[in-house]
Order: C-alpha cells, then sequence, then structure tokens
C-alpha cells in the first residue's frame, strides 16, 4: 500500500506563487516516475507536470515557464513551484505515482484557487 500525502494548496491572487508537496510512505517498490494532474469544475483532469527518476520532466503547454516540477528521491517527496499563477489555474490538484510494473497511485487532491 503507498501513501500520497499533498500539501500547499491555498488562495492566492493572481500572478502570485504557491508551492505543492507530496511525500509518498508506504511499500514503494522502483518509482518511475512521479507528478501532478489537476481537475477543474466541470473538467477532465489533466496532466500538469511530471518527473521521472532519472529527472526527465514534462509539462502541459499551459504551465510551461511558469511551473517547475522537482523531486528528492531520497525523501520520495515530489514538489510543484507555480508562479505567476492564473485564475484558469484554480483546480484541485492530484499527487501522481507510477511504478515500474505500471501501478498508478494517487493522492487526496488539494485546491488551489487562484483570485483574480
Amino acid at each position: 500500500q503507498v501513501q500520497l500525502v499533498e500539501s500547499g494548496g491555498g488562495l492566492v491572487q493572481a500572478e502570485g506563487s504557491l508551492r505543492l508537496s507530496c511525500a509518498a510512505s508506504g511499500s514503494i517498490v522502483r518509482i518511475n516516475a512521479m507528478g501532478w494532474y489537476r481537475q477543474a469544475p466541470g473538467k477532465q483532469r489533466e496532466l500538469v507536470a511530471s518527473i521521472t527518476s532519472g529527472g526527465s520532466t514534462n509539462y502541459a503547454d499551459s504551465v510551461r515557464d511558469r511551473f517547475t516540477i522537482s523531486r528528492d528521491n531520497a525523501k520520495n517527496t515530489v514538489y510543484l513551484q507555480m508562479n505567476s499563477l492564473k485564475p484558469e489555474d484554480t483546480a484541485v490538484y492530484y499527487c501522481w505515482l507510477g511504478t515500474i510494473s505500471l501501478s498508478n497511485y494517487w493522492g487526496q487532491g488539494t485546491q488551489v484557487t487562484v483570485s483574480s
């Protein structure tokens, strides 16, 4: 069993910044990648950013150059630094962990609200 605990969401004004953290614990075996998805009301869940164990990153076009994903492999923790936030970034952000055996795990979600 793998647990993902997220922190760092909240309310921020447009052009502000937030940093999300996600710590993985439990029976973690051979992580392939970790990342963040988000889901806004009435929309599908979408990938925001991901990072592999080797450090390769992938970003949604809408957040590239504003968000930065990083990870601490020793702590099984992934971070998402979000700068220049826009109202359209408002969503519930979910931490994701994928293993090399293709299992997927999700956090409980953290709300990010950007006011204009």
